[in-house]
């Protein structure tokens, strides 16, 4: 048996774990770190959360921890086996492994079991159905640890009876394929069979667990590749994305933009042709506000807003921004730069400062100009001027500009 002794690993040795696990030794429960995070950990990363599986029923585990003065905390998970437990100002989530009795694709009815290989057998991938000994002792029963170090992604057992079980499993393997796949196409055949077969089922999935999956898959490795597949599977109808989306055009935007930390809904717009598009995956996913209106703005702008040719190639944009009366529309220009793979002028942009128009009403008035009218249009006639600039003119060159006049 393979044993983890790295420092990664000891450091997740808070006073706080090292309190649960004497409690549960203490009792002789089992207490094993579970699914993602021992992924994470046998691939050199610090998990950014850590989940805990136990051989202890929930009724057990809240005896323990009461009886031992521990503070439990969102009682939501109890039916399904979870407990929170707060030692040290750290939260810890502990569930009772379990067998799924009745699935319907959403929801599963859950019975507990002490026996790790079928809780291991219910997860969906192999990279994520391992635990790991607090002695650092690997349990792997799907050759999950291989399938991580060969950076292969397969389901657990038969794909399509993984798939039944929750639908969403399906952008779950796109999803892990492009976090940990070296490279695009090396996937059996069987799965890509399997998620063909079961692709209906997802319109059964809420929008909003939908758009959580598609979101991770499109900020991760091998976009271009992995929303073609969505295509081709014939899942693409079911979750929202455009019947005759344009895949040429999200190739080469993944290839603009895949070092500068783009948003989702910005690689998401190359598939877009009109506006509906973006309406329908509102309809079908519920994006936020923020979300559908960067999607309308880069299919406004993407084609006629952008750089000029000459000295100041950023010019367009930031005339853009100064006219525009919108709130975020400096955040929206970068994701237009990103889009365009505008990576110089994207550097430039975040740390140009907007600059303040300087000179107000009050000055005209101090040299004699009281009609409101007048002020309005000898102000517009200075923006103009300032603009021309660049941005550059002071209050006092500005107002010179008005005397000579």
């Amino acid at each position: 048996a393979m044993r983890l002794q790295a420092p990664h690993f000891h450091a997740l040795f808070t006073p706080g774990l090292r309190s649960v696990a004497e409690l549960f030794e203490k009792k002789k429960y089992e207490l094993r770190i579970a699914g993602g995070a021992v992924r994470d950990l046998l691939s050199g990363m610090t998990p950014q959360d850590v989940d805990f599986a136990t051989t202890a029923t929930p009724e057990e585990m809240k005896e323990m921890f009461t009886s031992a003065g521990v503070r439990l905390i969102n009682n939501k998970g109890e039916k399904h086996g979870t407990i929170t437990a707060r030692l040290h100002e750290q939260n810890f989530e502990i569930t009772t492994l379990r067998i799924d009795i009745v699935t319907d694709g959403r929801h599963a009815e859950v019975e507990f079991t002490t026996d790790w290989e079928k809780d291991a057998e219910r997860r969906d991938l192999t990279v994520n159905s391992m635990f790991l000994g607090l002695d650092g002792t690997l349990y792997d029963f799907f050759n999950g640890y291989e399938d991580l170090k060969n950076k292969k992604i397969r389901f657990v057992g038969k794909p399509s009876a993984r798939i039944q079980e929750d639908y969403l499993r399906i952008l779950r393997y796109f999803r892990f394929y492009g976090r940990i796949a070296e490279k695009p196409g090396d996937h059996e055949s069987s799965t890509l069979q399997a998620i063909k077969d079961n692709a209906k089922g997802l319109a059964g999935i809420s929008g909003e667990r939908i758009w959580v999956e598609l979101k991770k898959i499109l900020l991760g490795n091998h976009v271009s590749h992995l929303v073609q597949l969505l295509y081709e599977l014939d899942v693409a109808q079911y979750i929202g994305l455009p019947v005759n989306g344009s895949l040429e055009e999200l190739d080469r935007v993944s290839k603009n933009i895949e070092d500068l930390c783009p948003k989702p809904m910005t690689v998401l717009t190359s598939l877009f042709k009109v506006k509906d598009d973006v309406t329908n995956l509102d309809l079908r996913l519920k994006i936020s506000k923020e979300e559908k209106n960067l999607g309308f703005f880069l299919l406004k702008h993407r084609d006629e807003l952008t750089k000029a040719t000459g000295p100041e190639p950023l010019k367009p944009y930031q005339d853009f921004i100064m006219d525009s009366r919108e709130a975020n529309t400096i955040s929206k220009v970068l994701e237009l730069l990103k889009y365009q793979g505008e990576e110089q002028l994207l550097k430039e942009m975040q740390q140009w400062t907007l600059p303040t128009f300087p000179v107000s009403g009050h000055d005209l008035r101090k040299m004699g100009i009281t009609c409101g009218k007048e002020i309005g249009s000898a102000l517009q006639q200075l923006r103009e001027e300032w603009k021309k600039s660049g941005y550059h003119m002071d209050k006092e060159e500005l107002l010179s500009c008005l005397k000579k006049a």
